[in-house]
């Protein structure tokens, strides 16, 4: 079967809007060539993310009317936490507004100034709030993550040497915790094995290392590991999803993914000194304890999504495989991309859709932009905007992997939308010469893709030095 039907039927419709090539070319101009600056009524069909933008079930809008809105141990926040133990299996759990929230604080109680904080690839946010703690990340994922090409089944493994190295040169005693990505974003959706996860805890545990896990898409690296691993093929995602979490020590965790809601996050871990002082913070930076900044029906309608989302294979397998669909489609027609494909998007590779661009003028963000033109779709840059400048040096970071997301919203669109997104971009890939780059006129100091303006080049220039614009 080529396209893994919806399990559900759509009970409402929102109206979306084809414009035209003119006005997507003004738009993006306005824009700054930034999608993230385009309005969303400008936009036919938007892949720009899959965080907060999921449709809910007709049981999640239910389940919102049931919200108990009390300041102080609402009902709601109960359910939830025991969902949270049911599906993660953690024993202690912290609510927040969002993951990121769930980042600040556990980078804050865990990382003292100079430590190194070792992780299966940055991710925008966490690296900034290890930062800010004064921590360092170091990229300890395997080598295959940063090739497009490679065709490893589980790219977003640790390198158990690398990780060595990391602790004979620092210490075990400066390492807080291993940083740990299921269906790792930033390479393209890669997932985890089991395997490797064992591995990891073998060797943390020899230096008493904490293992924290970015819980956002473990559902979806299940669902990989159920595919790709031996002796899981015959295990459920939710049996899978409960191992995962058992060999880590906590997690951080965006639930506008995974869990099918439109805000929400939660930290959780096993050590009770830790659990206590997260709730201290939680209750400075969010809310009470028994909400985190979430209302009653949003913790309502998010442990709904979430028991949804390991109720049975089906969602998940139709969720990851629609994904998969998009990404046939362009490798059919060869436009270069991340392979395998991941769960929540298909990445396009820019150095190599746009060998004429260099990387100094912005590859991806020159495509992002492009395709919003050619199709009205809405995707976003993951390369050197998303990747920042050195703190030390004011350089561009320049990553390895200059990649477009066409991040897929879950149980939002269709195959035919899937079709007529394949089709405006292999028409762009056959036109590609005429893209150009891209270059600074507005660039904030931190996390600078948000916000970032730019204009388009008509020919190739020099480099840019370090802009100072705030």
């Amino acid at each position: 079967m080529k396209h893994v039907p919806e399990p559900f039927k759509i009970k409402t419709v929102e109206p979306i809007k084809m414009t035209t090539l003119e006005y997507r070319e003004k738009a993006i101009r306005e824009a700054g060539y930034n999608t993230f600056l385009l309005k969303s009524k400008d936009v036919f069909i938007d892949l720009l993310t899959d965080s907060g933008t999921s449709a809910m079930s007709d049981a999640q809008w239910a389940a919102l009317q049931m919200g108990d809105e009390a300041y102080a141990g609402s009902r709601n926040f109960y359910e939830l936490e025991e969902t949270v133990r049911d599906v993660y299996g953690y024993k202690y759990f912290v609510p927040t507004h969002q993951g990121r929230a769930a980042e600040h604080i556990m980078s804050k109680l865990l990382i003292k100034p100079d430590d190194r904080v070792p992780g299966n690839m940055f991710f925008t946010t966490t690296r900034l709030h290890q930062e800010l703690a004064g921590g360092t990340f170091v990229d300890v994922i395997v080598d295959e993550a940063h090739d497009t090409t490679s065709e490893l089944p589980f790219k977003g493994n640790v390198d158990l040497a690398k990780m060595q190295r990391l602790v004979d040169e620092v210490g075990a005693d400066r390492v807080p915790y291993v940083s740990y990505e299921t269906c790792v974003n930033m390479a393209g959706g890669q997932p985890i094995s089991i395997a490797n996860l064992k591995e990891l805890r073998a060797f943390c545990d020899k230096y008493n290392i904490k293992i924290m896990l970015d819980n956002t898409r473990t559902i979806e690296n299940a669902y990989f590991i159920q595919k790709r691993e031996p002796g899981y093929a015959d295990k459920s995602v939710k049996e899978i999803v409960k191992e995962i979490c058992s060999y880590t020590d906590g997690c951080t965790c965006s639930a506008k993914k995974d869990g099918l809601v439109n805000i929400g996050g939660f930290l959780a871990m096993n050590d009770e000194d830790f659990f206590v002082a997260a709730k201290g913070e939680v209750v400075i930076y969010e809310g009470l304890h028994t909400y985190g900044g979430m209302s009653g029906r949003d913790m309502a309608a998010l442990a709904q999504g979430i028991r949804e989302s390991v109720e049975t294979d089906d969602y998940i397998r139709y969720r990851v495989e629609q994904t998969n669909y998009l990404g046939e489609l362009l490798t059919e027609a060869g436009v270069p991309h991340v392979v395998p494909h991941g769960g929540h998007a298909i990445f396009l590779d820019a150095r190599r859709f746009l060998p004429h661009i260099d990387q100094e003028q912005f590859p991806a963000q020159s495509l992002a932009a492009a395709i919003y033109v050619e199709t009205g779709v809405r995707t976003m840059e993951r390369g050197n905007v998303s990747s920042g400048r050195d703190p030390e040096t004011g350089k561009n970071r320049q990553p390895a992997l200059e990649l477009v997301r066409l991040t897929i919203p879950r149980r939002v669109y269709t195959q035919s939308h899937m079709d007529f997104t394949a089709e405006g971009i292999i028409r762009l890939y056959k036109q590609r010469n005429k893209i150009n780059g891209l270059k600074f006129v507005f660039e904030p100091k931190v996390l600078r893709f948000f916000q970032a303006r730019f204009e388009e080049l008509t020919t190739a220039t020099t480099p840019q030095a370090h802009l100072s614009i705030e």
